[in-house]
């Protein structure tokens, strides 16, 4: 074997880098135009396995080729090429070449140069701005300001394989507020939702959270229901891995948070999706699946099944679960319904038997529900049958000062229905049951003395009053 096959082989093994980075740089700056081509491909080529020290010196070179303003198609080979370079160097690394990609200008030429291009130019170009975007919110903000309407333009017209990328690079954009800001009067919410149905699995993620955020607005929130949204986020909630159940499941809380949704939200599957995040190990789910049933239960079709769930819960699920089901049938049990549905759920034994459970926060949250299922006479004379009586003056003497408080609540309750009163006679007497007693007492004087303080005033009055406009 010749030396010189010996030191080729040798280059190949353990490349002299800084020797090949010198080498590009003088193809580039005096070569011809199919030289300098075929040395940012192989340049490219060697992404992988090239030091980011060395590919980050290229970058200026590449930014430096896409800056020229090309009086013909001849100088869209060479860029092309470029394109592609910076999407190999973007893929490299921890995102800081993605960064400085972002502060070499590279990102404002692809964008100028993205509407006049066609094929596998417009392609590649897509592809670079779909890697920058996902990896640097800086990239992100400077496609925003330079490029929102040119990725909307495109979504308008683009129906081929590169439409997937547009669709999670404006998901990746709604990420930033003055997006979100401005997306409606663009005409983008239509593409939000598209990205929400298609993608990968993070791409969606960010639009639902997307979603969420501008449905809270009475207008965008319809726009969005006409779009379809309901089907896309109940989809995204039943199939999302754990962090996306719970973006979705908020998300969906957002949308359904007028009377006119509540029914759809329920008809497309939603009810048991936010039962089983309710059982589920995260403290923020549980409380995405209460306020979401809270909403939900304004419709009495809705709150019938939401109580089934939630008697099952009560019947086997752990004790994080029971307490977050009586918490809800705590809500619930103040609807005004034409039935009593936490009754007919057959919730009452249920919550007389958990009042003996030993855990404090199950005891708690049931005691609450108790308290408040008191108040209606159908209830109270089920509670009284399954024999909650004798339990709730028992819990008079509970170290809990919640039990204590929510146990005189329910009693006093008894105390003031005549079928009852004598069988609580025992308790009147009882600190706890007095002291909730006067509370309750002074509580509606309150009410009762704002109510007539109100008919006082007039519309006028509060109109006027500067502190009230």
């Amino acid at each position: 074997m010749g030396h010189s096959e010996a030191e080729k082989i040798q280059e190949k093994l353990n490349p002299d880098w800084e020797k090949a980075f010198n080498k590009y740089e003088n193809v580039i700056s005096s070569g011809t135009e199919a030289m300098r081509i075929k040395a940012t491909v192989k340049l490219a080529h060697f992404c992988k396995y090239a030091p980011q020290s060395i590919l980050a010196r290229t970058i200026p070179i590449l930014a430096e080729i896409l800056s020229k303003v090309p009086s013909n198609n001849s100088s869209q080979p060479i860029q092309e090429a470029a394109v592609y370079c910076l999407k190999c160097i973007a893929c490299r690394g921890d995102g800081g070449l993605v960064i400085e990609i972002g502060q070499s200008g590279a990102i404002v030429s692809i964008l100028r140069l993205l509407p006049h291009s066609e094929n596998g130019f417009e392609r590649v170009m897509i592809k670079c701005l779909w890697v920058l975007v996902n990896f640097g919110k800086i990239n992100r903000e400077i496609v925003a300001r330079n490029g929102l309407e040119v990725i909307i333009n495109m979504l308008n017209l683009r129906t081929d394989s590169t439409r997937r990328y547009l669709l999670e690079i404006l998901s990746a954009l709604t990420l930033l507020r003055e997006v979100r800001r401005v997306l409606t009067s663009l005409g983008g919410i239509c593409f939000l939702v598209e990205a929400a149905r298609c993608g990968s699995m993070v791409s969606r993620e960010r639009a639902c959270q997307a979603i969420g955020l501008l449905g809270v607005t009475r207008r965008v929130r319809r726009m969005l229901v006409e779009l379809g949204v309901i089907p896309v986020l109940v989809e995204l909630f039943q199939d999302g891995d754990s962090t996306t159940k719970l973006v979705a499941g908020n998300s969906l809380g957002v949308i359904s948070a007028h009377i006119d949704y509540i029914r759809p939200v329920a008809q497309a599957g939603a009810i048991p999706l936010y039962a089983e995040l309710l059982q589920g190990p995260d403290p923020s789910g549980k409380e995405i699946a209460e306020d979401a049933f809270c909403i939900l239960a304004v419709a009495e079709m809705n709150a019938v099944e939401i109580a089934e769930h939630l008697v099952g819960i009560l019947k086997e699920g752990d004790d994080a679960a029971k307490a977050a089901a009586a918490d809800v049938l705590w809500d619930l049990s103040g609807y005004k319904h034409s039935v009593s549905v936490v009754q007919n759920s057959g919730a009452i034994p249920l919550l007389v038997e958990l009042l003996r459970d030993r855990n404090n926060e199950v005891r708690e949250k049931v005691s609450g529900a108790i308290a408040q299922l008191s108040y209606d006479e159908e209830d109270r004379l089920a509670l009284a049958n399954a024999g909650i009586i004798p339990l709730l003056i028992e819990l008079l003497h509970d170290d809990s000062v919640e039990l204590r408080d929510n146990a005189a609540e329910a009693l006093i309750s008894f105390s003031e229905d005549p079928l009852h009163r004598d069988r609580i006679s025992v308790a009147i007497d009882f600190p706890s049951f007095q002291n909730m007693h006067n509370r309750l007492t002074r509580n509606h004087a309150s009410d009762e003395n704002m109510v007539r303080s109100l008919r006082r005033m007039s519309i006028e009055q509060l109109t006027w009053n500067p502190d009230l406009v």
